[in-house]
This record gives C-alpha cells, structure tokens and sequence, in this order.
C-alpha cells in the first residue's frame, strides 16, 4: 500500500511558482541565502560570495520589472475602475504634485540666491565705505608727505578716523599703506599689529586705471576687503594710499546679522582640486608671475572654512533650512586676476521675508494678507480633495455600469436573454443600459424568429423535396424519341413547370402491354415566384396528370357546356385519346384554373403529343414562349399555334396543329428564365440559345442541356439569377 505521505513533497512542488513569477522567487532566494552565508564567511571565499550576489541580483532586477509590469497590468490594470483612478491621478494629481514641485524648486533657488545677494550686498556696502575714506585720508596724506612730515599725518588719519568712525559692533579693524612710486611711505610712528608685507603693493596695482580700486582679495589662503586710492602729484610722483580689512570670523558675524549662517572657503575654486589632491607645498598654487611670496605659516596647510553668524532656528514646521551654496567673486592678489571662491548661507524663510520686507511685515495690513494667503492654500487643498472625490465617485459610476454590461453579456452568452439591466440613473451609460436592454430584447425576438426561419426553412426544404420528385430527368423505354428536361429554381422551390407522359398500348381484356403508342410533353410558367408559384404548379401538374388518367374515362365534347357534363363520345383507341387533342386539355384546364384559383393567377402552358406510329407531333401553345425546332438543314420552325395563358378567362379555345418530326431534328421548349437574363451586353435570347443547341446537335441531350447551363451561367455573372430556368429538349433519334 502507498504511504500517503510521499505525495506531499509533490503536492509542495506543484504549489510552487513557475514562470516568470518562479524565476523572481528561486533568484530572491538565492540573493537572501547570498546575503545571510556572507554575513557569517569573510575572506576572500566572501569576496568571491559577493560576486556571485551582485551578478544574481542583476538577474533579479531584469526578471523582476517585466514581472512586475506584467502583475500590474493583469491584475491592478485590468480593471478600469483602477484604469481610471490612475487615469484621473495622473491627469489630475500629477500636475498639480509636478507645479508644487517646480514652484518648491524655485522658491528654494530664489531663496538662497537672494541670501547669497545680501551677502555680496553687505560685503559691497563695507568697500565702498572703504573707499569713500580712502579718498578724504588720501588727500590728507598727500598734503602732510608734500611737507616731508609723517607725525603730522598720523595725527590728521586718527582725526578722521575719530570722526567718521561708528562706536558699534558693526567697526572693522583696518590697516593703511601708502606708497610713492610704489615704494612704501610710513604714515604711522606706532609699532604694527601685524605685518605690512602681508599684502603689499602688487606690480599690477603700482598703476590702477581710473586711480581707483576695491575687491575682495585673495592672498594666498587669506581674504581681505581692499580699497586703494591713486593719485599722480604735480611733481609727478604716483601716491598711492590702500586700506584692508581681513575677512574673517568678525567681518562674517556682521555680514551674516539678520541671515543666519555665512561660510566661505578662502582657495581659489580653479586650483581647488589640485590643492586637494596634491602634496606639493601651498606656494605651488601661486601664479608663477607673483612679486609677493605666500605668507610662510599658510604653505603646506590644508584650508578651512571662515564661518560667521549663527545656525538658525526655524519658527514653525513650514520654515524649513535653506542651504545654498554658490561662489563669490574675488580679486587674485598676485596677479590681479578675477578668480572666485566657494561661500554657502544657511538661512530660514523667516529671516528671508524679514530682510525683503523689513518692518512692512508685522502689522495689521501684512497680517490679513499672511492669513488669506494660509486659508487660500487650504481652501487650494480642499478643492483638490473635492475633486479628486468627485472623480473617484465618477469612476465608480462609470465602472459600475461597466460592470453591469460586462456581467449581462456574460448571462446573454449563457443563453439568458431574459437578463436586463437595472437603470436607476438618467446618463447616457444609463441610455447605454437601456440600449443593452432593447438589443437584449431585439436578439431574444430574432431568435424566436429564427427558430420560425428554420422551422419554415424545413417546411420548404421538404416541399422543394416533393417538388424535386415532380419533375421527370428522363422517360423510360421511349426508344423512338429522346427526352430530356431540367428545372433550376431562383429560389428554394420553382414556379415552372414541365412533364412526360408516356402512353402504352391497351389490349383489349383491359391489361395494359409495354408497348409505348405516345407520349405527351408539358412545360409552363405560373405567374410569380417562390411558395405561391410553386402550389399552384403542383395544382397545374395534378391537373394535367388528372385529364391524362380520366382520359381512359371521360371524353368531352366541345359543343357546350350541357354538352361537356351530359354526353360522352368514345374515341376509340388507347388511353392517349384525350391527349390526341392538346387543344382540348388546354380548355379544360383554362375552366379549372379560372374557378378554383384567385383571378390574378394564371399560368402558361405548351402541351404536345407525339404519335410513335406516325413519328407526328401534335402541340397547342397557351402563352408559353413558343418551343423552337431545329432542323436538319439548320431552319428553325416555331411552335406557336394556339391561344392566351390559361385560368385568366373562363370559355378559351385554343387551336392546334401537327408536323411530322424528321430524324435528327430537335424540339427545345425553355421558359423566360432561359431567354431573358441581362448583362451589359443584353439579353441572352433565343439566337444564343439556338447556337449553342446546334454547336453540340450531335451529343446526347444532356451534353446539350448542361452546356446551354454553362452559358447562361457565363452570360449572367456573379449577378443573382433573376428568374427559374426551365429547358425540355426532344429528338427523334436517327436510325
């Protein structure tokens, strides 16, 4: 017996995912196994582990997208509710997510530019304070060193200063220099703070263009603001007067009151990678062309950043830290050269907004303004909510009348076509629903009507069967004349009409023999077309058969009508006697028809006898296109002796006539159907008719027949046929 266990590790395996979905889990496995063996074996057996991961996580992202675009798109896409949530995200969320963005973007970039620009402002304002006392000490200077006295001028210098000078936190230190022809002049008998040659005068600022400049500066990895003033004296020497200030935690802490926190990086940002990456001493960063050496405690240093001000503290959740760096121009001492340095400003908004609108932004004009400007955003974020509602209730809408439709086609191809859809709004899907419902209805009733079809399709496949049984194909032991006949309907079943009627001879103790005395040959069309046609050439064949039976009977005399019912005249002779006279059947069947049929029906009929005894052939024509013969030396004889169609009138006579059928002539009988087909050419006629028979006289008749067939068939084209074609040919064969 089987141990039931041993098909559960199969039943495990068949649980497990194949496929795609199989390949992201055994390489999700794979990559964790990875992961967790390497945290336990180091080495290089780890490294070659790691390998092996990076390579198998590789794999798994490229499994794993397609994976993943397939899920989303059978499982959450395939819906169109989630089709149209996502539609009305993406239409109406996304941008609005994508201008917050931008505008959050933007405002972050003004920001720190700004704070950057109030920066630059204050560092700009400081030099020109610079320069507007260089020029009034400079004139001092000039005045004291023409009359060769330098105490003098230091007293002037500390007057001015005195004067000029604010008693605050915001006063900077300054040094001054003055030169003649660019040497230096001593304008100060008191030992220096620091050393003078720090900054000197550069070969390029012995002549200034204009006599005037002012520029951060770089000095090696310092950074001073420098103001120089030039002037040439009458006696022709250059006077040259220069104030700086070291920029350093002091100058930042003023520039940076009100902003927040300012840095900047004191090294050059076109030497900034080299001087970071290399070991080669600090003076390598100088240009070559430099008269002024770096100072000696700066060489081989690395260079930090002067920071000033304090980090700031925001006021709310919204005031977040604005962080921009950007770089700030500077003047190269060496060479006089632009060059720029790297500065970054930590700031809030709240300081920003307090620094653009100073005290215009507390008040009651500023606060309305703050508060409008709050409920408007909120108001912007409710109408987004509202809408993003209103589109989610809309979607549902939509999807639900999809869900409707898609549950009624699933009742409809189950055969339901009771199922309707229930309409409780007036939208156009509720006018979509209420469409379903009237097609539902439509197909329902088409159904039901094509069962009728059918049943009736049936009902007159079985009377085209019966009516298939009426018509001869040959006739059977005539061996002096051959018989052919063929009837193609327009449509299911036919309204023409044609028989043979073989008559034998009977002896004389009332048994009939074998041996064939006549035959008789009928072809007519009844008026119209289909199921109403086709009856009454039922009705017209019963007749014909019925006369040719009763002929052994009753023969009627043609005096009158008390004449027809009261006497009866023996003919003597078989039972063709009746037949021996077309004319008379004709008459008879006119009175039938006229009283047992509608007055607008009627019919047309040939009828003929052949006498094999007398190889005669006895015809009266009511109505029907008059049967052609086809002579032996090609003439063509018309059969077209008799009268009007039968069963329109009542008391016809119709006349008759007779001819001897000659060896190898043939008899075509045909209806309309035959003759009158259209193309662009026109009818078919009975000249082509005629020409095919006497192209193929000498084959058998149904050679003939199918090639008359074939012609018409030509001769009509793809087009409908318009008509039934009915064709009887007869031939006394040739002994």
């Amino acid at each position: 017996m089987q141990n039931p266990n041993s098909q559960a590790p199969a039943g495990i395996m068949a649980r497990l995912p194949t496929g795609l979905a199989g390949a992201v889990f055994w390489l999700g496995l794979w990559f964790c196994a990875l992961y967790v063996i390497r945290r336990w074996i180091s080495g290089g057996f780890g490294t070659f582990l790691g390998f092996i991961q990076f390579f198998v996580g590789i794999a798994l992202v490229g499994v794993a997208i397609p994976f993943l675009w397939r899920f989303v798109r059978q499982r959450m896409l395939w819906s169109l509710r989630n089709k149209l949530v996502l539609t009305y995200i993406l239409i109406g969320l996304a941008p609005v997510v994508l201008f917050v963005t931008l505008v959050s973007v933007l405002a972050y970039v003004a920001a720190g530019q700004f704070a950057i620009h109030l920066v630059d402002s204050r560092l700009l304002a400081e030099l020109t304070r610079m320069t507007s006392e260089n020029e009034r000490r400079a004139e001092l200077a000039a005045i004291t060193l023409q009359r060769r006295s330098a105490a003098p001028l230091e007293t002037a210098i500390e007057a001015d200063r005195n004067s000029t000078v604010e008693v605050s936190r915001r006063t900077l230190p300054r040094d001054a220099e003055a030169f003649l022809n660019g040497a230096p002049v001593a304008i100060s008998s008191k030992p220096a703070s620091r050393d003078k040659s720090v900054l000197g005068l550069p070969p390029w600022a012995t002549e200034i263009p204009g006599g005037h400049f002012s520029s951060l500066v770089l000095d090696g990895n310092e950074l001073f603001l420098v103001a120089i003033h030039q002037e040439r004296w009458n006696d022709g020497r250059l006077f040259t007067y220069m104030t700086s200030t070291p920029v350093d935690n002091q100058v930042l802490n003023i520039v940076a009151e009100g902003l927040g926190r300012t840095s900047l990086q004191p090294e050059s940002t076109s030497n900034h990678t080299r001087l970071q990456s290399s070991s080669a001493p600090a003076q390598s960063a100088i240009p070559a062309q430099s008269t002024i050496p770096a100072k000696p405690e700066t060489m081989g240093k690395a260079v930090s950043w002067i920071v000033g001000g304090f980090e700031p503290q925001g006021v709310s959740l919204i005031d977040l830290p604005v962080q921009f760096p950007s770089t700030q121009p500077v003047t190269d001492w060496s060479s006089g050269r632009p060059d720029n340095i790297l500065i970054a400003i930590e700031s809030r908004p709240s300081l920003l907004l307090t620094q653009l609108f100073g005290a215009s932004l507390s008040g009651f004009v500023p606060d309305v303004l703050r508060i409008s400007l709050i409920i408007l955003t909120i108001l912007f974020a409710i109408i987004e909510i509202v809408a993003l509602w209103a589109a989610l209730r809309l979607s549902r809408t939509v999807t639900k009348s999809v869900a409707d439709l898609y549950s009624a086609t699933q009742h409809i191809d189950q055969g339901d076509f009771s199922y309707r859809i229930g309409v409780t709004s007036s939208d156009q899907l509720a006018e979509l629903s209420t469409s379903f419902n009237t097609m539902t209805g439509s197909l329902q009733r088409l159904l039901q009507e094509q069962k009728e079809k059918e049943r009736l399709q049936n009902e007159i496949s079985i009377a085209q069967e019966v009516q298939a049984n009426l018509f001869p194909l040959h006739a059977h032991g005539i061996l002096q004349l051959d018989l052919h006949g063929i009837c193609r309907p327009a449509r299911s079943v036919s309204g023409d009409y044609y028989d043979f009627l073989v008559f034998h001879e009977e002896a004389s103790n009332g048994v009939v023999s074998r041996k064939e005395t006549g035959v008789g040959i009928a072809i007519g069309d009844i008026s119209g077309k289909g199921i109403s046609a086709a009856l009454l050439m039922a009705t017209l064949h019963s007749a014909v058969r019925a006369y040719r039976f009763a002929s052994e009977e009753l023969v009627f005399s043609e005096s009158s009508v008390e004449g027809l019912m009261a006497s009866r005249e023996p003919r003597g002779g078989g039972a063709d006697d009746l037949f021996h006279s077309p004319g008379r059947i004709l008459s008879l069947l006119n009175r039938h028809l006229y009283r047992s049929t509608q007055p607008e029906k009627y019919a047309t009929l040939f009828l003929a006898h052949y006498d094999v005894a007398s190889a005669r052939l006895t015809y009266s024509n009511a109505g029907q296109l008059p049967p052609l013969v086809l002579c032996q030396n090609g003439s063509i004889r018309r059969l077209d002796k008799g009268g009007t169609v039968v069963g329109l009138m009542d008391g016809m006579h119709y006349e008759e006539d007779s001819f001897h059928l000659r060896p190898g002539e043939i008899m075509v009988a045909y209806s309309d159907g035959v003759t009158e087909p259209e193309n662009d050419f026109g009818e078919f006629g009975e000249e082509r008719l005629m020409e095919v028979v006497a192209r193929y006289r000498d084959q058998p008749l149904h050679i003939i027949s199918n090639q008359v067939m074939q012609a018409l068939d030509a001769w009509i084209g793809a087009a409908e046929q318009p008509d039934d074609i009915t064709l009887v040919l007869a031939r006394q064969p040739i002994n």
